[in-house]
């Protein structure tokens, strides 16, 4: 089961709908069972039974999860492949000891894929949704694999599958999402 958490300000907001809901909708099409949750009802302990978390998407001003970030400290020992979009791969930035700085994109953004990645493929351009107000500087030892004019848009983790995308693969590019669906199946 992949569990999708929701990091929008309170559990069955409107941000739900837009950001959790199309990424259920990819996941569910790829043949993976999902389960929603918010990120308040994460147990400190983590999500045990996960073939996969994905930390989703939320408002641009809605930074609720920052303030409360220690609930999620758990992702750190997830033995699963963890996905972190927009405000996601802000969480994974922040649990990991990286650190964000102001940085907005909104709208259509040309993304440069730096080096080979399990979920971005080769290197190439591609052109993705971004709504964010802050940028990730990684945690130190993160590798960087996509970036655009103005931050990092993707990096993941140099041992473990863990990945962030600042841009919303929900929204014009799936492949995203299904490939790291693929990453969690049991073998």
């Amino acid at each position: 089961m992949i569990h999708l958490v929701d990091l929008s300000w309170k559990a069955g907001s409107l941000c739900r709908d837009e950001y959790v809901a199309p990424v259920a909708r990819i996941v569910s099409a790829a043949g993976h069972p999902y389960r929603e949750i918010h990120f308040s009802e994460v147990p400190p302990s983590g999500i045990a039974d996960a073939d996969g978390i994905v930390l989703c998407g939320t408002a641009l001003k809605d930074n609720a999860f920052t303030e409360k970030i220690q609930g999620l400290a758990s992702i750190r020992d997830a033995k699963c492949p963890v996905l972190g979009i927009c405000a996601g791969m802000e969480a994974i930035c922040l649990v990991f000891g990286g650190r964000l700085r102001l940085a907005a994109e909104i709208g259509m953004t040309d993304i440069r894929v730096t080096q080979p990645d399990p979920l971005l493929g080769e290197p190439k351009t591609f052109t993705a949704y971004e709504v964010h107000s802050f940028a990730c500087e990684p945690p130190a030892g993160w590798l960087v694999t996509a970036v655009s004019d103005t931050c990092v848009q993707a990096f993941r983790h140099p041992d473990r599958p863990v990945f962030g995308v600042m841009f919303h693969p929900e929204v014009r590019n799936d492949l995203v999402v299904e490939r790291f669906c693929r990453l969690c199946m049991k073998p």
